[in-house]
């Protein structure tokens, strides 16, 4: 029988888990196994005995085969430098490849280069070429990366958005049962109807925020993966790297664009708390109070805060912590009317003061955006001491003198475009404003400082008809 010249991957092969010895022990038989193997055996069949030949050991502790340990050791380093030989070599020619084809996007040897299928092609170097491509993955990592960290940011907003409509949900449920405690029994399914539509807005909003954390954590996974693996593909050997680089150059999405802000995503309070007294008992005219305009928490600057209402509004120096949301006013302290309007006459008194900044009027929004250029505005200046108004395409134009305003009519007429400043005290006329609105217009407050607005309940007179 011919003797082996080489020895083959069994003879370095543990007979328990048949893999390269690690860490061989040699038994008092001369048998060799791996040293966790032997200890796992050991404690399973609860005697210390051989796994091939079932002899005793006389030893607790068995020594390393170090002979053994450095043959496998040995057999593993030429084995992986066999491999790696073997991928630097064309296949076609028997050629070290250091070349590579730019047309066809492949490692070449000098023989390849003047053969038929590469002739008249542009090459390089392949150390060039693993340079270049390099850079190329390395900038789509780093745009990769950064929309990574958009993502994880967005994410993070959308779970300050979901907990803060959870709070805006049990905060507003508990203004509507303070409501409803001040009606009668007989008012009980009411309250009953409006918490359910409230619930169902939570619950369809916050579905809807869920639904987008969980599409931007799937996206957020697989975007790290992706550059998990294309560092691995980077990783590599250059032969390697470049034979792979076609399908790394695949998998590499085009970066996607920035995820749009949710616009409408917070509860909608105005629609549960604006005039649910008058909404749902009209015959209770005493106790009954109708605002023609309350306000919307949605858009109301950090540092504005409304009362419970809705039809007050304070300057506080603390900012309060909200999630950002395209509807919310972040450069001045202004907040909008809860609802707005497209046609008719519209009518509401402010009370307002002369100690601090104030403005209140009307503003044209589109699309959920404030049309600066329509703000039609009546305001008091501090510093100045005097009154002005702010108009489409007009810069600040002051009042002629006039004594301290203390309560103020905002009337709108939008067929007519006009808005119309009242002195409710003195009932005089302070200014009109005349412009053409095509869209949907909001009141508008605006208030600085230790400034309190408030907006006055309408005289109301309800009727049986006959």
């Amino acid at each position: 029988m011919a003797a082996r010249n080489l020895l083959s991957e069994e003879d370095f092969s543990c007979p328990v888990c048949c893999d390269i010895f690690r860490d061989p022990v040699l038994l008092s038989c001369s048998h060799s196994v791996c040293k966790t193997c032997l200890q796992q055996f050991w404690e399973k069949k609860g005697s210390q005995e051989c796994p091939v030949c079932r002899r005793r050991s006389s030893r607790d502790d068995p020594p390393c085969n170090l002979v053994l340990k450095n043959l496998c050791e040995s057999f593993l380093e030429s084995r992986s430098q066999r491999a790696s030989a073997g991928s630097e070599i064309c296949s076609l020619h028997n050629e070290k490849l250091k070349l590579f084809c730019l047309e066809d996007q492949q490692p070449v040897c000098v023989v390849c280069q003047t053969s038929k299928k590469h002739k008249n092609h542009e090459c390089c170097p392949v150390d060039e070429a693993v340079c270049d491509f390099k850079t190329k993955l390395k900038t789509s990592l780093e745009s990769l990366q950064q929309h990574l960290k958009v993502l994880e940011e967005d994410k993070q907003a959308c779970e300050e958005t979901a907990a803060h409509i959870k709070y805006q949900s049990q905060h507003t449920e508990r203004q509507i049962k303070e409501e409803f405690e001040k009606i009668h029994q007989f008012l009980r399914d009411e309250e009953a109807a409006r918490i359910a539509a409230l619930k169902e807005e939570e619950e369809q909003k916050s579905h809807m925020m869920r639904r987008k954390i969980e599409e931007m954590s799937v996206e957020i996974a697989s975007l790290s993966d992706q550059i998990t693996n294309t560092e691995k593909e980077m990783e590599a050997d250059d032969i390697l790297f470049l034979l792979n680089l076609s399908s790394t150059l695949k998998q590499l999405p085009h970066t996607p664009e920035k995820p749009e802000k949710v616009s409408g995503a917070l509860i909608n309070v105005a629609k549960h708390l604006s005039n649910l007294k008058f909404r749902v008992w009209e015959r209770m005219q005493k106790i009954l109070q109708y605002y023609p305009v309350t306000l919307d928490p949605n858009t109301a600057h950090p540092n504005l805060h409304l009362s419970d209402d809705l039809t007050t509004v304070d300057y506080a120096l603390q900012r309060s912590l909200l999630p950002e949301n395209p509807e919310r006013f972040y450069g001045r302290a202004y907040v909008l009317g809860s609802e707005g309007f497209n046609s008719g006459t519209h009518c509401w008194d402010v009370v307002v003061g002369d100690e601090d900044d104030w403005a209140l009027g009307v503003i044209m929004v589109s699309k959920g955006y404030s049309c600066w250029g329509s703000m039609c505005s009546l305001g008091y200046h501090n510093l100045s001491g005097k009154y002005y108004t702010l108009s489409p395409g007009q810069t600040g134009k002051s009042l002629p003198p006039t004594g301290k305003l203390q309560r103020v009519r905002v009337q709108l007429d939008w067929d007519r475009g006009k808005v119309t400043f009242t002195d409710l005290l003195t009932s005089s006329h302070l200014r009109t404003i005349t412009h053409t609105f095509n869209d949907t217009v909001f009141p508008l407050f605006y208030c600085f400082t230790s400034f309190r607005m408030r907006i006055l309940p309408a005289e109301v007179s309800v009727k049986c008809m006959p």
